[in-house]
């Protein structure tokens, strides 16, 4: 297989991102902080490798990619990236080991939130920045994955929405490039409307830039080690829209876009969606008031932006969620394996994926009252044909066996039973916060073995990708087609 249009690609990002590390650097510089030359150092060195490799690779860049080069393409973008987006952490003020800067780099790229790094609040503003830079870029580009790349791919049913992503814009939108730019300008778009609003709502500029870039991205880092707790009130209620916003489909938006309004308010993720999230919190308020006898606002307000938190995957906490009892806990997990909507910033297994398996169990129990019965699969209207059943089916073994392996492994490096589930959760879902012994009170991994924190890089990466997109890899049959 040709490989060079897979690494000219990755090498014109590898420059882009270089490119974007003299923001922060110009931060620095602005502000006064002694990491300016760092950054302007780090940001030379990948764009000239970047570079290097298109320019080396640009020879065989003739013709479409084949569907090996796309798979390779999207496993070597979200390994690749974090590589160079690792040495700011290795060389500016944090001085990490490879490993520490790697996961941070990672779970930025991911959008998970989990990080290795206490003491936010003292940190250099570029450092800063920079974690939340990392968290937008890869907010957006699991977007553009998922409406360009996963429905070619097959992977975990999202050839269901191949159609919807160009067949239903019609005339409206007839190229990828047009979705693409469609949705930076969307992106954009919701991340200047919500720093705005958390700056009038009392964030300083720079916390209102940093928690709007993470927000908006699901992703969760903070400049603070309390999280969103520094800003207990108003602002949980802004950031649960914004955290909602980002994991609604945005194939729904760029209809918007172009005077579709409609169909946001027919789909049937999003209605299901929001649903979810509701019932969610009026379970834990109702539990905390009966239980722990809290008074019902606060808690309906610390739930609410704490489930939307977890359901999002953004990972945002503003409370001690340890202190949280069993059953308010319990119900946090349960929401951060189901996920937001498909196409969106949203981690996990998607909306879409649980109500094809619910419809998929009510067919079948119909079948066994009525074995003589013509019955299909039907998902808003639309017949579910067995390519995309299957694959939803494969989607969902696999991340079960996936997350049931990390727990093993996890707990093999010597992590308590607590940790192991949560921190195999927080990584193949994509959530953020890690709960058990060897969690710093900020919620900081800086105490975990380095094998543990490989071992969630790696489910960082495959629940990120679609867990398929990684496997295929490893299949020898894949490279022999």
């Amino acid at each position: 297989m040709d490989i060079r249009p897979v690494a000219y690609v990755i090498g014109l990002l590898v420059v882009a991102l270089g490119v974007t590390m003299l923001v922060p650097m110009m931060f620095d510089l602005f502000t006064g902080e002694g990491e300016w030359a760092s950054f302007l150092q780090i940001s030379l060195i990948t764009m000239v490798l970047g570079a290097a490799t298109a320019l080396a690779c640009a020879n065989g860049t003739r013709g479409a990619m084949n569907l090996q080069q796309i798979f390779l393409l999207t496993a070597g973008v979200w390994i690749g990236l974090p590589l160079f987006g690792a040495l700011p952490f290795i060389i500016g003020a944090t001085q990490a080991s490879f490993t520490d800067a790697m996961f941070e780099s990672v779970s930025g790229m991911t959008t998970t939130g989990a990080t290795v790094f206490s003491g936010l609040d003292d940190l250099p503003a570029g450092i800063i920045l920079w974690r939340a830079i990392l968290q937008w870029l890869g907010g957006l580009g699991i977007v553009i994955v998922a409406m360009l790349f996963l429905p070619v791919m097959k992977v975990g049913g999202m050839q269901f929405f191949r159609s919807e992503g160009f067949d239903t814009l019609g005339k409206i939108l007839p190229r990828a490039m047009d979705i693409s730019a469609a949705l930076i300008r969307i992106y954009v778009g919701m991340t200047v409307v919500c720093m705005l609003t958390f700056s009038a709502m009392g964030m300083t500029g720079f916390d209102a830039l940093a928690h709007s870039l993470t927000a908006i991205s699901t992703g969760g880092f903070s400049s603070h080690d309390a999280s969103f707790g520094a800003f207990a009130g108003p602002l949980e209620y802004a950031c649960v829209f914004f955290m909602l916003a980002a994991t609604l489909p945005f194939i729904r938006y760029v209809q918007m876009l172009h005077g579709h309004y409609a169909p946001i308010w027919h789909d049937r993720q999003v209605r299901t969606y929001l649903r979810w999230n509701l019932y969610a919190t009026v379970a834990i308020v109702i539990y905390d008031v009966w239980a722990n006898r809290a008074p019902v606002l606060p808690s309906f307000r610390e739930t609410m932006f704490n489930v939307v938190s977890a359901f999002s995957g953004t990972g945002f906490t503003s409370v001690d969620l340890s202190q949280w009892d069993a059953f308010p806990l319990l119900i946090l997990i349960i929401v951060g394996l189901i996920g937001g909507c498909t196409s969106s910033t949203g981690c996990s297994v998607k909306v879409f994926r649980y109500l094809i398996l619910f419809e998929a169990i009510r067919v079948q129990i119909r079948r066994l009252r009525s074995p003589n019965a013509v019955i299909s699969v039907r998902y808003e209207g639309k017949v579910v044909d067995r390519d995309v059943m299957n694959s939803v089916i494969l989607f969902f073994t696999m991340f079960m066996l996936t997350f049931g392996v990390l727990v093993v492994l996890l707990s093999m490096t010597g992590l308590d039973v607590r940790a192991s589930i949560t921190a195999a959760w927080t990584s193949i879902a994509n959530v953020g916060p890690v709960f058990g012994g060897g969690v710093a009170p900020s919620g900081a991994l800086t105490d975990f073995p380095d094998a543990t924190k490989w071992i969630m890089i790696f489910g960082m990466l495959v629940g990120r990708l679609e867990l398929l997109t990684v496997f295929v890899l490893f299949m020898p049959r894949f490279w022999m087609r």
